[in-house]
Order: C-alpha cells, then sequence, then structure tokens
C-alpha cells in the first residue's frame, strides 16, 4: 500500500502550468512535447508531490532505475503507468558505464563528488537526456506525430541531446552552438554523429544569442504552424524532472531523511541547481544549494545582491557556464514570488526589453531560504582543481572545481556533508586540467576514435532569419 504523494498521485493526473499563467494547463506527455509554454514561459507543476519520511528512507538501496521510478511516478501520473516508466528507466540508463549511474566519491571527512559523467558523451546531461529521448519516442509513436527539436548549447547538452535522438523515427534535431567558444571534444560528439535527422549549427554569436533564437522560434506562429517544435534544453521540464533524481539518490546514501545534506552545483542555465530545489520541495533534506558561477556570474548579483542584470559573456575555461541569462531561473522565480504569473510574465517580458530587472523582495526572500552562490575566476578553479587532486587523488573538471572551490569555501555547519556535483568528465577539457595539475586526462575507451571521425556542421549568421531559413528548409512539416 502506498501513502502520501505516490498514493494521491496515481489517482489523478499531474497537471502543468506555465510561468507566467496565460498558456493552456498540459499534462506530462503535453508538456514534454511542448517544451516552452505558448505565453513564453516554462511548464512546471501545479502542486508539488510530497514524500514522507518512511517513502524517502524505503529508497536507500534501490537500483538507480527503480529509484528513479520512484522519484519521477508522481510527475508522469496520467502519462505514463510505473511499469511503462521502469521499461524507459531501465533502458536509458542500461547504457551508462557504470553500475550505480551516478557514484559518490569521498574526497574528506565532509567533502563529496557526484559523479554525472559515466553517461554516453561523459557529461551530466546524459542523465536526463538518455530518458528523454525514449519519451519522445514512446509519446510521438502514440500521437503517429514528427517532432522538430530545436536546441542551443554552451558544450554538453548538444551532444547528449544529439546521442539520445539520432536516428530515432519522426525526430528531426537542429543544435546550435557558438561558433568557437566550445571545447574541441564537445564540438566533435555533436558534429561527428553522422545520422539524417541530425544538424549542427555553429552560429557566430554568444550561447546566449543561441538560446534566445530558440525561444524566439517557440513563439515564431509561422514555425509552429508548418512543424511541431520540442525542446531538449532543461527549459523542457521532462529532462529538468530527470535530475531531481540524483539528489534523492545523494541524499539516502548519506543519511536522508534523518540527516541533512548540502549541494554545490557548477551553474549555468540554472536547471541542475533548480532540480535540487525541486528535491527539496518533495520533502529532500537539504540544507543549502550553493550556486557556483564563473565570472559571468549573473546569478551570483542576483542571489547576493538582488541584481538580475546581464553584461557581456566572457569566454573561460569553463565555457558550459558562459552564460548571462539562465533560463530556469524564471521557475524559482515563480514559485518564491507567490506563483503570480500574470506579475512575473509582466517582469520577464521587462527583463527581455531592458536586460536588468530587480528581483522583489518575496523572491529574495524565498530564494535566501535554500539558496547562496559563490563566484569564481580562474585562479580560484584552478586552485579547487589542484586541491582535489593533492588532497585526493581525483582529477576533475574545470566546471567541477568552479563548484568545488564553492564548496571548500562555504561556512555551513561542518557536520552537514557537502556534496559538489562532478558534471563532467575531466578529458572534455583537457588543456585546463593539464595547466592546473600537469595531468593530460585521456578520453576513456567507450568514447573510441572522436578525433579521427569526419566532422559534419554548417556555419550561420548570428541572425534569427538565417537559423529560421534553414530550419524551415530541412525540418519535417508536422504530421
Amino acid at each position: 500500500m502506498l501513502s502520501g504523494a505516490r498514493a494521491s498521485n496515481r489517482l489523478r493526473a499531474m497537471e502543468y502550468i506555465s510561468t507566467r499563467g496565460a498558456a493552456p494547463t498540459l499534462d506530462f506527455e503535453g508538456v514534454t512535447l511542448a517544451g516552452l509554454a505558448g505565453d513564453g514561459g516554462l511548464y512546471l507543476p501545479a502542486e508539488w508531490p510530497r514524500f514522507t519520511e518512511s517513502e524517502i528512507a524505503a529508497m536507500a538501496g534501490l537500483p538507480y532505475a527503480e529509484l528513479a521510478v520512484r522519484v519521477m511516478a508522481p510527475f508522469v501520473a496520467g502519462s505514463l503507468s510505473e511499469d511503462e516508466l521502469r521499461g524507459l528507466c531501465q533502458a536509458a540508463y542500461g547504457r551508462f558505464a557504470h553500475d550505480a549511474v551516478t557514484p559518490l566519491v569521498q574526497l574528506n571527512e565532509r567533502q563529496w563528488l557526484l559523479e554525472l559523467f559515466h553517461g554516453p558523451t561523459l557529461a551530466f546531461k546524459d542523465v536526463a537526456l538518455q530518458l528523454l529521448g525514449l519519451l519522445f519516442e514512446t509519446f510521438l509513436s502514440r500521437r503517429k506525430s514528427t517532432l522538430t527539436i530545436i536546441g542551443a548549447t554552451s558544450g554538453d547538452t548538444g551532444s547528449a541531446a544529439i546521442d539520445a535522438v539520432a536516428g530515432r523515427e519522426g525526430i528531426d534535431i537542429f543544435m546550435l552552438h557558438p561558433k568557437g567558444r566550445v571545447s574541441d571534444v564537445q564540438r566533435r560528439q555533436m558534429t561527428t554523429v553522422r545520422a539524417p535527422n541530425v544538424y549542427n549549427i555553429a552560429i557566430d554569436g554568444s550561447f546566449d544569442d543561441a538560446q534566445a533564437m530558440v525561444k524566439r522560434m517557440f513563439g515564431d506562429a509561422d514555425m509552429t504552424g508548418r512543424f511541431n517544435i520540442g525542446a531538449v534544453n532543461s527549459i523542457n521540464w521532462a529532462r529538468l524532472m530527470a535530475q531531481v533524481v540524483y539528489y534523492f539518490a545523494v541524499g539516502v546514501q548519506l543519511g536522508a531523511p534523518h540527516r541533512q545534506v548540502a549541494f554545490s552545483v557548477p551553474t549555468g542555465n540554472f536547471g541542475d541547481v533548480f532540480a535540487g530545489y525541486v528535491a527539496e520541495k518533495m520533502g529532500l533534506p537539504i540544507a543549502q544549494l550553493i550556486v557556483a558561477t564563473n565570472v559571468n556570474d549573473i546569478l551570483h548579483r542576483a542571489l547576493s545582491e538582488g541584481d538580475y542584470s546581464t553584461g557581456t559573456v566572457t569566454p573561460t575555461a569553463t565555457p558550459s557556464m558562459d552564460i548571462q541569462v539562465s533560463s530556469n531561473f524564471e521557475r524559482l522565480l515563480f514559485d518564491c514570488g507567490g506563483r503570480d504569473g500574470a506579475a512575473l510574465g509582466e517582469q520577464m517580458r521587462s527583463f527581455e526589453q531592458d536586460r536588468a530587472m530587480r528581483l522583489t523582495n518575496a523572491q529574495r526572500e524565498g530564494a535566501s531560504r535554500l539558496f547562496t552562490s559563490a563566484r569564481a575566476d580562474g585562479d580560484e578553479m584552478s586552485r579547487a582543481l589542484r586541491w582535489a587532486h593533492d588532497h585526493a587523488g581525483e582529477v576533475i573538471d574545470p566546471h567541477t572545481a568552479v563548484g568545488l572551490h564553492a564548496a571548500l569555501q562555504s561556512d555551513l555547519d561542518p557536520t552537514i556533508p557537502m556534496v559538489t556535483l562532478a558534471t563532467a568528465h575531466p578529458a572534455k577539457f583537457p588543456d585546463a586540467v593539464e595547466r592546473a595539475t600537469g595531468l593530460r586526462p585521456a578520453l576513456p575507451t567507450r568514447v573510441g576514435d572522436l578525433f579521427a571521425r569526419e566532422e559534419a556542421l554548417v556555419e550561420l549568421p548570428g541572425t534569427y532569419e538565417a537559423v529560421r531559413d534553414f530550419v524551415a528548409e530541412h525540418a519535417s512539416p508536422a504530421g
């Protein structure tokens, strides 16, 4: 007999609402295929399911796929049965190189690493996108329909999304990346996938420019009228939902529900750390979430000073964090600000016009209950990378080092374990790792002959019209 969140949510379908309040309410299947809401907002559950302490305690020791079913079942209610979800999770996580899927590694008596890079493209995005590709295929088959995926990547989302949907029936994927601003490994993991439904686009501009084009296409009535456009970025709720699972995996390993845990999360688009917020809303005892940024520190300024204003993107050795506009931050502002969609819609439209806004008192107070933030420059990142190697024998990537820097600086109660999310394999960023440690990490053998394969991509100007016309020429019409 199930109690609490699981029982109540098996009886009724989960409903999803837009952060801007004007889009129709959808079920899980609908939000997965829709991606961005029609009013420009982001979908999230109408209410948060919550587990009891006994339900969380019962998660200890479960295989990862079974844990994923327990955590995600309330969110998919009405669209997938638990048995259907279980089959998808077993298929998705069966491709990972480590049986634990997201293993936990101890650095010292307090510091831990959560390794999220054991999937096929060596980054945390695989944890969600391997499942999302299967969800797309399942729901499109039901509808006998096609999907045109439009995505933007600052490095890892693109390769993980392409791997997840390459060759899948009924799906075309167009992935934009900023030309010259991703690592060689990141680029090749996208551009060497030779499948007829994969289109790689290098644009002149930044990740923020690419992301703005993606959002604009969702609001382009001509394009949405001709194509079923979907998203793989963390604006897609299904992707973010899958990331909630590993917070529970860590929590129960380190003593939840009877012990609190804290997390330091290298943050760009805010999806990974927002998944931690969702886990806390569901009952996981999280003491603190540290938003760790590089010098592109809009989130640090927003959380510490209430100043959410953009600047110029500075290229760094942590390219996946070279972002000024963090799309998922809107979900937090909505939830912390009283869930007033009309008010948030007006606030976000003003931000989109002026590129600057102040957080309201309610938003700041709501965020400060769980979130803090820290900023790391290049030298601080390198020192944290060296610390991991010298003190724990661990070679980490530069993004993880930004998170570890924040974790090491934390003044939280030292009896609370601090877990840094290790978001990418160090071999994806060999130059930065070698500069800091003198060691050049090798690519795992499962990646194969990545640098011997031929690349395929198209270079386009940094204009919406150029990208729109390319997609319109190559995508399959809605069917």
